[in-house]
């Protein structure tokens, strides 16, 4: 499978805002963007004003890139969106919410998406009780997601949870980090979006805007 191997860094810099790609990293001194917030590369600083189309595009890529995947699987996601009940933008990013992958980032056993993405390909993740390999799988709600017994005194796994500790908590998990256990005990709203970049209060922080999204789709 291809997977992106530059420096994540140069995504929140290309993207406008930190997309929270490093997890703590993102929250210090060291983080490029807060350093360097401007387009890498030579013409970075020099660049037009953007058209309507770069506009719907770029929220695109950062929403994508945010999530870690590529182009056609973020495409399959959105037409499952489009052919479920209720607004298309809400549902896309629930859906990606509710990724195995972001939701073992959310409950803190994993350090950011990229993390738990490796963490469930591995084999540490389970749900209800059966282990899950799939970073895409969308839980559902009263789903039970938890590390493995064998896997709960992994180094990166306690380091995670002390990072945890310092972001707010998710509204729509209920979690336990002693056992490294959460249960969805909500689906994310519109008002969780909000949120979806999560972390202390940053005005670097943008709000992801999901109707330019479908407006590019729906073209």
């Amino acid at each position: 499978m291809a997977r992106y191997t530059d420096g994540l860094c140069r995504i929140c810099r290309r993207e406008g805002g930190k997309l929270f790609l490093k997890g703590e990293r993102c929250y210090t001194e060291k983080c490029s963007y807060t350093r360097r917030s401007y387009a890498p590369g030579q013409h970075g600083q020099g660049r037009k004003k953007p058209t309507p189309y770069c506009i719907q595009l770029r929220e695109k890529q950062k929403v994508r890139r945010m999530y870690g995947m590529l182009e056609a699987q973020f495409h399959l996601f959105f037409e499952r969106a489009a052919a479920d009940k209720g607004v298309t933008g809400d549902v896309l990013l629930r859906m990606l919410e509710t990724r195995l992958d972001t939701v073992a980032y959310r409950a803190g056993f994993a350090a950011n998406r990229n993390d738990g993405r490796q963490l469930v390909r591995h084999g540490h993740v389970s749900v209800n009780g059966r282990r899950v390999t799939i970073p895409s799988y969308v839980v559902k709600l009263g789903d039970v997601i938890e590390v493995v017994a064998g896997s709960v005194a992994l180094k990166r796994v306690k380091e995670a949870q002390v990072q945890a500790e310092r972001r707010p908590p998710i509204r729509w998990l209920e979690t336990d980090r002693v056992k490294a256990k959460a249960t969805v005990i909500a689906l994310p709203d519109r008002g969780d979006f909000e949120n979806i970049v999560p972390g202390r209060e940053d005005a670097e922080r943008k709000a992801i805007r999901e109707e330019l999204i479908v407006e590019l789709y729906s073209k």
